[in-house]
């Protein structure tokens, strides 16, 4: 049952950042992705009203795998990331937390240019 609360949320959240993030970059100037950077911090809004809210809440279980981990998660993974960074920042654990950070964001970025890097060798080797 949680495993389909969690592909229902993802799914609802897929398609509710697909359409905010749409609407929201067509109304905005062009040549700055201000859709994606909105829907991350309303994103990670969410996931930190929700973290308070559950925070305590012994029946949460459905309604956090359907909220957090499916809606959050498919509306923007960087929820996820800044809860976990939120909760080593208050856990007092800031080394770890900057770590964490750094290696998200060079890793992620890293990973992202390798994969389109790989996608253009194959084409220009026309392989596919």
């Amino acid at each position: 049952m949680t495993l389909i609360l969690i592909a229902l949320g993802g799914a609802a959240g897929s398609v509710l950042r697909y359409i905010a993030g749409g609407l929201i970059q067509h109304l905005s100037p062009r040549g700055y992705p201000v859709g994606t950077l909105s829907v991350n911090v309303l994103g990670c809004l969410l996931i930190g009203i929700l973290a308070q809210l559950f925070l305590n809440a012994q029946t949460s279980g459905p309604m956090r795998a359907l909220l957090m981990v499916g809606f959050c998660g498919g509306f923007t993974t960087f929820s996820a990331f800044s809860h976990e960074t939120a909760g080593l920042v208050e856990g007092g654990e800031y080394v770890r937390a900057g770590v964490y950070i750094l290696l998200s964001v060079t890793l992620c970025l890293a990973a992202t240019f390798a994969g389109m890097g790989a996608v253009r060798a194959m084409n220009a080797l026309n392989v596919r």
